[in-house]
Parts: structure tokens; sequence; C-alpha cells
């Protein structure tokens, strides 16, 4: 096995995470804090079109001893399919990316307002009340909007407003503008970050792109595939092994960790040490951050 420069011993690694910075329910700190209380190695931060949280996150992992990767979630499509793609180790100020993401978030933004608009005609819900849901520099999203339907009592949880009323193809359901995902990994390239496909033939969540739009991707710089996630079913999983060794890709595991908003728990799913050191070796932006 291929060791991790500068780190040794068993490792737990959990590549895609989020904060308050984008839907989850705890600040990066607090995110850090509980990652490093429960044993993890090395946690990759990953919010929505955003990376607000990285400094307050580096500052928690210094203090607890936790490795930490500083990375990002996009928000991209193909022919009308959502795709999430995972940018490991990207310089944040890029020009074009930071101009990308800036279009995302304000089509998130106005997105949030149409569906809050086409809810309110049936349900006890204002922008204003999901907006005390939204942390401070954070983007409003669908998850906010469950938080606020749970907090007006119309629904008991974040999935069962997402079962009910925010699922895609539902009545109230508005797009927003996401990047091609082709385009969308030379960006990252570009900006020296190591793009992965998010959780890539997961269909419970909606339509997936066929083996011919990944195969684009990796022309194009596509590095990994998340492979183990706990919305592939084990023939998904499989499916994503086997393109990825097909197409010489890394696979990843992680746990796509929201706090109490999701039932997903940290370190569900790992990636293997191997696979860290193929991604810091491609990275060319910012820097692993170890104790």
């Amino acid at each position: 096995m291929r060791a991790v420069p500068g780190y040794g011993g068993p490792m737990v690694i959990d590549l895609h995470t989020h904060s308050t910075a984008s839907d989850g329910t705890q600040t990066p700190r607090e995110l850090v804090r509980e990652a490093a209380d429960r044993g993890l190695s090395v946690l990759a931060l990953t919010d929505h079109d955003s990376t607000a949280g990285w400094d307050e996150a580096a500052a928690e992992a210094a203090a607890t001893g936790l490795t930490l990767v500083r990375g990002m979630e996009l928000s991209c499509a193909h022919q009308g399919i959502s795709i999430h793609l995972l940018s490991y180790l990207h310089d944040p100020d890029d020009p074009a990316l930071l101009a990308e993401i800036t279009h995302a978030r304000r089509s998130r933004e106005t997105r949030a307002q149409r569906i809050v608009e086409l809810l309110s005609e049936d349900l006890p819900i204002s922008y204003d009340d999901v907006l005390e849901q939204v942390a401070d520099g954070a983007t409003v999203g669908r998850p906010h909007i469950a938080d606020a339907l749970v907090a007006s009592g119309a629904v008991g949880s974040r999935d069962e407003a997402f079962a009910q009323y925010l699922y895609t193809g539902s009545p109230y359901y508005a797009r927003h503008y996401a990047t091609d995902v082709v385009d969308a990994v030379r960006l990252v390239r570009a900006a020296g970050g190591v793009p992965v496909m998010a959780h890539p033939f997961a269909a419970k969540r909606g339509r997936v792109v066929p083996d011919s739009v990944v195969r684009a991707m990796t022309d194009a710089g596509l590095a990994g595939l998340e492979a183990r996630h706990r919305d592939h079913d084990e023939q998904q999983t499989r499916h994503a092994m086997r393109l990825a060794t097909a197409l010489d890709l890394v696979t990843t595991g992680s746990s796509d960790y929201h706090g109490s908003g999701k039932v997903n728990r940290l370190a569900e799913n790992t990636t293997h040490p191997e696979v860290l050191a193929v991604i810091e070796d491609q990275a060319g932006g910012v820097p692993v951050l170890r104790p």
C-alpha cells in the first residue's frame, strides 16, 4: 500500500461532508470537532458551491489534530440531468471557477424564492421564514426550505419535506443554473483542483447520466468516482468500480454528512489512504492541512 506523505498508522478518511456554510446543520468548527471526537483521521469539507467554511474548519483542525482536505461540491448538469462534482484542493480565488460558483449561488437564491412562492399558496411559509434557517454567508437551498417547513409544523423532518414537497419534479420544484459538467471538470483542473464525481449512479436521487458522459468527463480531467455512498445500491457500487477501473479513475467512499439534516453518519463510507495520496499528488491549488 502506498503511504500518504506525512501520515502513518491506521487512517479513517471521509471526503464528503457539509457544514452551515451550505446545507449542513453544524458549523465548520463543530463538524471538525465531531469528526475528531469520532476518531476520524482525515476530513474533507465540501460545501455546495462555497469555500466559506474553510478558514474556520482549518483553525479547528489545527486545534484537534485532524487532517483537513479543503474542497467544495459544485452543482452541475448534463442535458437537464443534475450532477454533483466534488473538487478537492483547488485555488479558492481562481477567477473563472469563482465566477461560475457565484453565478450558481445567485441562481440558487432566486430558485429558492420561486419554490417558496409556490409553496406559500398551500402552506404557511414565507421567504423570511426560510432566511431564518440560513447561517450567515450560506446559500439558500432546498434543505433550508425544508427546515422552515419543519419549524412551521407542516412536516416533521427534512426527509418528510423532501418526500412530500421538495423532490425533483414536484409541483413546487424549480430549476437553477448549473454548470455543464464537462466544463466544470475543466474549470476545477484549471484551478489546481482534483475533480471526483459524487454519487454518480444514485438513481434514487433522479436520472443519472450514461457512461459516455463519464468518459467525456474523464477526457476533460476527471480523477475519480465516489463509488461507495449510501445512495448507491450494491449493483450501482459495482458498476462505479468497474467503470473506474476501465477509465483508470480512483474510487472514493464518503458519508455525505449533513449533521442532523440527514440520516448519513460520519465515516459510514471511507476512502483508502492510497487514493488520498493520488488526490494530493494531482492537486495544484491548496495543500492538505496536517497537524
